[in-house]
């Protein structure tokens, strides 16, 4: 049953894949001078990619292109269409014929060497400036890898100013030192940085073995910087593990992109000592600095802050919240219903009502409608007989 839930999933999330964003799939070919040949692309753009907009991107890096690419991609299509992760363009490495040779690795410091280094300067130097120039880019990238690849995408982590800032290492296959040279990197970092790493019981034994390891290290740093997540999945084999590590490590790294949950809810803002609209403005500022992406607050996130201040009886935090929504949906009523319910809560009847009134003439949204504002402003009305 099981496996038949996962073969399902597949199938729809390759349907997002095909339908969903056919229009916007593109193959191309880079010639590399680093490389000495040509490579093959796959490139996913964004639903409603326009190159005429202002709209930017977060790239995904995907090696091992030719199987990996449409895993990560349907995923990314999905949770995307359902705002749970920004729209993003993902671009798919073709290393069919060139996975060893690309992963190339000395013995003597477990570091790129021969092809290996071609490949490593080929993305830095190559690929990412060219997919800039060419799309509508944001400076948030991540790198996706499994296997050698996994192991691959951590030498950029060891740059002083990393090209990537979130890294999937799904069931890496390590080299001897690149733990130790992870382990310390990380522990001194000054840039945030997003890194999942996953592996399974069914796992190839050394390599889930090197894979917990990692995980032991990882998990005793005491660094701000790192936002770090592993899993140890029962039963997928190394070749079935990407199908149900990505979801989970797109879900982690984008975790903060997310709407407000029941357990951010319950958890965190109904616990809230300080105001939770400089939360909620907070959690958007933070969106902002991560992703570059200037994300408009949610309609839902601002009834959950609405939901949090009737609940908790906090009603001067209304005041707030008002001033922020006539400034994210300043023709609506959005706005003019919080600073009224500030003023009713605040003994300000007659403020309360005319605000209710003046609303009339702006746009119903998120449920607030006019005949709302207009019966509570007739209640304000008949109770101080204004």
């Amino acid at each position: 049953m099981r496996n038949l839930l996962i073969s399902l999933i597949t199938i729809v999330l390759l349907f997002f894949v095909t339908i969903g964003a056919k229009s916007q799939a593109i193959y191309e070919t880079i010639e590399s001078n680093k490389l000495g040949n040509s490579r093959q692309l796959k490139i996913l753009l964004p639903r409603g990619y326009d190159s005429d907009d202002k709209k930017r991107y977060p790239v995904i890096v995907v090696l091992d292109g030719d199987y990996l690419f449409e895993a990560v991609a349907g995923n990314v299509d999905y949770y995307s269409y359902w705002e749970d992760i920004p729209e993003s363009i993902i671009v798919g490495v073709n290393q069919v014929d060139s996975r060893y040779d690309d992963t190339m690795y000395s013995e003597q410091n477990s570091l790129p060497i021969e092809k290996g280094a071609s490949f490593f300067e080929f993305l830095g130097l190559e690929l990412l400036p060219y997919i800039d120039r060419t799309y509508k880019t944001e400076k948030f990238k991540v790198a996706v890898g499994h296997g050698e690849t996994a192991n691959f995408i951590n030498y950029y982590l060891l740059k002083d100013n990393p090209i990537f800032q979130a890294y999937i290492a799904i069931s890496p296959d390590l080299a001897p030192q690149t733990s130790d040279y992870l382990a310390e990197r990380l522990k001194g970092i000054q840039s945030k940085v997003f890194y999942y790493l996953a592996t399974s019981s069914n796992d190839v034994k050394s390599i889930r073995e090197k894979t917990e390891a990692l995980n032991s290290k990882l998990s005793a740093l005491d660094n701000k910087n790192v936002l770090y997540k592993y899993n140890n999945f029962e039963g997928p084999t190394h070749y079935t593990l990407p199908a149900h590590t990505i979801p989970k490590a797109l879900e982690s790294i984008f975790l903060v992109f997310q709407p407000i949950s029941k357990k951010e809810y319950d958890e965190t803002i109904l616990k809230l000592e300080t105001s939770p609209v400089e939360y909620l403005v907070e959690k958007y500022k933070t969106i902002k600095d991560l992703f570059g992406i200037d994300k408009e607050i949610l309609i839902n996130d601002f009834k959950a802050i609405e939901a949090a201040i009737e609940k908790n009886q906090k009603f001067e935090y209304f005041e707030a919240l008002g001033k922020l929504a006539r400034d994210q949906y300043p023709n609506t009523l959005l706005g003019h219903y919080y600073l009224a319910r500030f003023y009713e809560e605040t003994n300000e009847p007659k403020k309360a009502m005319k605000t209710y009134q003046s609303a009339y003439i702006l746009d119903e949204i998120g449920g607030i409608t006019k005949d709302l504002m207009l019966e509570k402003a007739a209640s304000i009305k008949a109770d101080f007989g204004y």
